[in-house]
């Protein structure tokens, strides 16, 4: 079983299906088994195998935030419980964001996979949990200006030994949230993917003996890596910089700069992230593996989509991010929105930069937010807290060849929005109107998509809500003469009043974007307007059939089809 073989395609591509759907199979347990909605309603969780040593063999295609950052967070792990302690039936769990993570919500559950007694893989599942403690709860802590206002940190450490639970780390990590009985829950379902993952994989494992099996897992990542660099070789050699702006960090009222430069060079590119501002003290700072995802993350939507996720096609990226600046925050600064409006914002940035190399495939910006509406209360019925955390969707850029998406999670979620009706069973609000917002999406002879408009009114229980968005002053950017996407905005509405009025206005907050402990009470509403995408090219070379079609569908008003297109309800 030990003796190593020569690795054909074939064998290649089945193993790599059968970790695919190993991984898959991880997320269906995980979805099936959790307790909260960000689990089993919205799929924000990713899951993957890597290597004893760190690096990541294959993912499904859940929430790609995760997956360019997960090589550094197993890696940074492995440096604190060292492989020679690891036995089977151990599970590992992480979520310290200056330990590698990629910020407080996200947990990390790995779990060892033996065979023949030699320790070969992990079973990784990233997942990000509703309630972690905390100044707020739903875990956004808008207006935090340490990290520590951010929740529980959890540094590398077995919550299971030998198949044991380690009931001294069940006690301290369920003693500091405001759910311990959905977080235990949602716990158990991420222990339960990756138990689940490593028995499927060890029986791939054992068919093709250990030896082999590692073999072929190597060539795939160096398969993966020569694809890579052959899409990077088709694109034009060169410096490509660019630049966008996030609103504000929740604490004061300045802007932002993310900043980068992309250098081609034959088969190997890199992303340098000089000049972007210093790290802030409010909480969107990134961390390093935040950044490395966006910029993977940038680059996989550049480039031939078949190309195998693994750490080889990530060889040829090299990322260049300055200590203490916003793309590679220094403890002890604030970080939880890095992961959700920075990450998009970086993933832009880099696509905006590669557009004028790879015009094919580069499309204007999205919405670039996931809104992240947090809040919590006391359920009169069960008699316990409750705890949620709200993802809305956004309009995507529009590309060379297409209208942007509509309605559709930012870039780095790929995530879906809790049903209305789940929604309601589950929290004590009322949906008065969920719809796509008319003329939001940047006019261009491809539109940008549209966002949405959520209002909710407050039935019976004070809610303490939060939120950490972005783009409500920076709108989504347009590419060779797009438009731009229109803004977001959060209005509120006061019991017996018929004014609508944003958080500065209604509660003295410092941003109308990024808040936190507003309480919300019986008859009160709340609408929640997300960013649309930009639009690509000019708007006088869109076909004036498809602007009949957008007035028809009402994705445009007849104003805006005059003054964008020149073109009326009539068709003149």
């Amino acid at each position: 079983m030990g003796t190593s073989k020569a690795t054909d395609f074939v064998t290649m591509n089945i193993i790599e299906s059968s970790m695919i759907s190993a991984c898959r199979e991880m997320g269906i347990t995980l979805m099936k088994t959790s307790y909260s909605t960000i689990f089993n309603e919205a799929l924000d969780f990713t899951c993957a195998i890597a290597s004893a040593e760190g690096e990541m063999w294959a993912v499904a295609e859940f929430c790609p935030a995760q997956i360019g950052g997960m090589p550094l967070i197993i890696s940074s792990s492995l440096k604190e419980i060292p492989l020679e302690t690891i036995n089977p039936g151990d599970v590992i769990v992480h979520n310290d964001p200056y330990r590698g993570g990629l910020h407080t919500p996200e947990h990390t559950l790995f779990c060892p996979v033996f065979v023949d007694d030699q320790l070969v893989a992990f079973t990784v599942a990233i997942g990000h949990v509703a309630e972690v403690g905390g100044m707020v709860p739903g875990g956004f802590a808008s207006e935090a200006t340490e990290i520590f206002h951010e929740g529980i940190r959890v540094p590398p450490v077995k919550i299971k030994k030998r198949g044991e639970d380690v009931e001294e780390v069940w006690k301290l990590w369920l003693a500091n949230v405001r759910t311990p009985r959905y977080n235990y829950g949602d716990m158990r379902a991420l222990i339960s993917g990756v138990e689940v993952g490593a028995e499927r994989l060890a029986q791939t494992i054992s068919k093709y003996g250990v030896d082999h099996f590692r073999k072929i897992c190597a060539d795939l990542m160096d398969y993966s890596e020569a694809r890579m660099r052959a899409e990077i070789r088709d694109l034009p050699d060169g410096a490509y910089p660019f630049h966008d702006f996030m609103d504000n960090d929740g604490v004061t009222d300045q802007e932002i700069r993310i900043n980068v430069e992309c250098f081609i060079q034959d088969d190997e590119i890199v992303v340098d992230f000089e000049g972007s501002s210093p790290q802030v003290g409010g909480p969107i700072n990134a961390t390093l593996g935040v950044t490395w995802s966006a910029a993977y993350n940038a680059i996989l939507h550049l480039t031939d989509p078949s190309i195998p996720k693994n750490s080889g096609c990530f060889r040829p990226i090299h990322v260049l991010a300055p200590a203490g600046t916003v793309v590679n925050v220094d403890y002890p600064a604030p970080e939880v929105g890095g992961n959700t409006e920075t990450h998009p914002r970086i993933a832009g940035a880099v696509i905006g930069a590669l557009a004028p190399a790879s015009p094919e495939r580069a499309f204007a910006s999205e919405g670039g937010t996931h809104l992240n509406f947090v809040f919590g209360g006391q359920d009169k019925a069960n008699d316990e807290y409750f705890a949620c955390y709200d993802i809305e969707v956004v309009g995507w850029g529009a590309t060379r060849h297409a209208d942007g998406n509509d309605a559709t999670d930012s870039i780095n979620g790929n995530c879906r929005v809790t049903p209305v009706e789940v929604f309601e069973t589950r929290y004590p609000w009322l949906t008065e109107e969920v719809s796509l917002i008319p003329d939001s999406g940047g006019a261009g002879a491809t539109r940008g998509g549209l966002g949405t408009r959520r209002i909710w009114t407050c039935l019976d229980a004070e809610i303490t809500c939060s939120q950490l968005t972005d783009r409500h002053v920076h709108q989504a950017w347009g590419l060779n003469g797009g438009g731009s996407g229109t803004s977001g905005m959060t209005l509120y509405m006061a019991a017996g009043s018929s004014e609508w009025q944003n958080m500065m206005q209604a509660f003295g907050k410092a941003s109308t974007s990024k808040w936190s402990n507003v309480v919300i009470k019986p008859g009160d509403r709340v609408e929640i307007v997300t960013p649309g995408g930009g639009g690509y090219g000019s708007p006088s070379e869109r076909d004036p059939e498809l602007v009949q079609e957008d007035l028809a569908e009402g994705y445009v008003t007849a104003e805006r089809a005059r003054a964008d297109y020149g073109l009326g309800a009539g068709g003149d």
